[in-house]
C-alpha cells in the first residue's frame, strides 16, 4: 500500500508540472526570431539534380554534410518499425497529390530550411501539385495545390513555439484539414530553452500532441527530429545548451517506444561535443546563438532531403514493400 502511495504521488506530481510548464511555456520559450530587413534571395541550391520520378526508380542525391564538420554521424531517418512505407508507396505511385506538412518552432517559421527540403522533394517527385509561389520569412508556408499528382509540402511554424503551442484544437484542426500524408514534427529548441526542463514533463508534452494528431489524422505517418542545438546565457558567458542532449533523447526514445520514425539531425551534425562548433566553426549560426544563417537552413534543408530520400531509395531497392 505504501508503494502504491507514493507511486500515486509522483504522478500527480508530474502532472502538476506538467500543467503549470505548459502555462508557463511563453515566459521560458526562445526569444522569437529576429524579424528579417529584406526579403530572402531567391535560394540557390548548387549540384541540385533535376531527377524525375518514374515508378520504382532510385532517386539521385548529394552528400550534403560539409567535409569540415566533426564527429557527424550518418545522416539517415531511424524507422524500425517501417513506419513510412505507406508514404513512400504514395510517393512512388503518385496517383494524386502526396502532403507533407511540416510544424514546428522559430527554425521552421523562418521558412529556409523547410522550404529548402520542399523545392529538393518537389524537384524529385514533381511540382505540379502546387501553383508557382514565393515564399519569404513575411509570407505564409502553406502550399496552394492545383489538384494534380505530386508533392504538396505545407509549412507550419510558429516563434517560441513547444509541443504545447500545436496542443489546441484550432491548431489540430487546421493540420487535419491540410489532409496530411506526412507531418514531421520539429520542435526541442524551446523546451531545451527553459531552466524549468523536466524529461518526463517533455515526454508528456510530446505524447499529447501526437495523440491528438493521431485521432484527428489516423491515416497519417509522423517523423520527428531532433533540434540542431543551441547556446544559452548572456553574449559574454554564452555556453552550449547542456539540455539539449537530454531532450533529443527524449524525442529518439518516444519515436522507438512508439514504432515511429526520427531523424536526429542533433547527432547527425556532432551531437553533444561538435553539433554547436560545428556550426559556429562554419559561421552558419546567428549572433544569438539560436538561429541559423540563411546558409545554416538551406544546410539543414538539404540533410532532411537527403535523409528522405536514402529512405525512399532503399523501400524501392527491398522491393516496394
Amino acid at each position: 500500500m505504501k508503494r502504491n502511495k507514493t507511486n500515486g504521488c509522483f504522478v500527480v506530481a508530474v502532472t502538476v508540472v506538467f500543467l503549470l510548464c505548459s502555462s508557463l511555456e511563453r515566459l521560458y520559450a526562445q526569444d522569437p526570431l529576429p524579424p528579417i530587413a529584406r526579403v530572402l534571395e531567391p535560394l540557390n541550391l548548387p549540384g541540385q539534380t533535376k531527377e524525375m520520378h518514374s515508378f520504382g526508380r532510385l532517386i539521385v542525391f548529394h552528400d550534403s554534410l560539409p567535409e569540415s564538420f566533426k564527429h557527424t554521424a550518418d545522416n539517415v531517418i531511424e524507422d524500425s518499425t517501417r513506419s513510412m512505407v505507406p508514404f513512400f508507396r504514395k510517393l512512388n505511385e503518385m496517383n494524386g497529390p502526396v502532403r507533407v506538412v511540416h510544424i514546428g518552432d522559430s527554425h521552421v517559421r523562418g521558412h529556409v530550411y523547410p522550404l529548402v527540403t520542399r523545392r529538393c522533394l518537389e524537384s524529385d517527385f514533381g511540382a505540379e501539385a502546387v501553383y508557382p509561389d514565393s515564399i519569404t520569412y513575411r509570407t505564409g508556408g502553406l502550399a496552394h495545390e492545383t489538384g494534380e499528382p505530386g508533392l504538396v509540402y505545407h509549412i507550419m511554424g510558429v516563434n517560441g513555439a513547444t509541443c504545447v503551442t500545436f496542443t489546441t484544437e484550432n491548431k489540430i484542426k487546421e493540420i487535419a484539414a491540410l489532409r496530411p500524408d506526412l507531418i514531421i514534427l520539429s520542435f526541442g529548441t524551446n523546451e531545451a530553452h527553459s531552466r524549468r526542463y523536466l524529461a518526463p514533463v517533455h515526454e508528456m508534452q510530446i505524447d499529447r500532441l501526437l495523440s491528438m494528431l493521431k485521432k484527428a489524422c489516423p491515416e497519417t505517418v509522423f517523423l520527428l527530429t531532433t533540434p540542431p542545438g543551441a547556446y544559452v546565457g548572456r553574449r559574454r558567458s554564452r555556453v552550449i545548451n547542456p539540455r539539449t542532449v537530454t531532450v533529443s533523447r527524449i524525442i529518439r526514445e518516444y519515436a522507438r517506444k512508439h514504432g515511429m520514425a526520427v531523424w536526429d539531425m542533433y547527432t547527425v551534425v556532432g551531437g553533444k561535443t561538435d553539433a554547436c562548433k560545428n556550426w559556429t566553426r562554419n559561421h552558419l549560426l546567428r549572433a544569438d546563438g539560436i538561429h541559423f544563417t540563411p546558409e545554416g537552413y538551406r544546410l539543414q534543408g538539404n540533410l532532411l532531403h537527403q535523409a528522405l530520400i536514402k529512405a525512399y531509395n532503399e523501400y524501392v531497392a527491398t522491393g516496394l514493400e
